[in-house]
């Protein structure tokens, strides 16, 4: 099964870079994962200030540059690991430094960052009907 973890730092993306700590931590992270075998792709993304949103309502298309203030939720980054279940996408995501933080630093209530899972459609998953609509019968 594929799975799609997506990383929501919740952090100012305004200046932001990482720090050589966090950088090494997840490298080593991400040698488990490719060790294992379980890892598909990853990327970070830059900032949402150079990105843009498309929106499309009654037939017309809207460009909206960014950043998007109004999100509460910024994608910073993604893996898309091949595992054989929902239980070991988690166990990985549990395992991202990202997550787990330093033991040492103290929790100063703010947003804390997350890992969104989310499984990936197999064409498999879809009924015969949508399947031949897709050309896939």
């Amino acid at each position: 099964m594929r799975f799609m973890l997506f990383m929501i730092p919740n952090i100012d993306e305004q200046d932001w870079m990482p720090d050589p700590e966090a950088v090494a931590a997840m490298t080593a992270y991400n040698a488990e994962l490719t060790k294992a075998g379980v890892l598909l792709s990853l990327d970070g993304l830059h900032p949402s200030a150079k990105g843009a949103r498309i929106t499309g309502r009654g037939g017309k298309v809207t460009v909206t540059d960014g950043p998007f203030t109004e999100a509460k939720e910024i994608i910073g980054g993604y893996w898309l690991i091949d595992v054989a279940s929902r239980d070991e996408a988690i166990e990985w995501a549990r395992r991202c430094p990202a997550i787990q933080g330093p033991a040492t630093t103290p929790d100063d209530g703010g947003p804390a960052p997350v890992i969104e899972i989310r499984q990936v459609f197999e064409m498999s998953d879809f009924s015969e009907d949508v399947r031949r609509a897709a050309g896939q019968d």
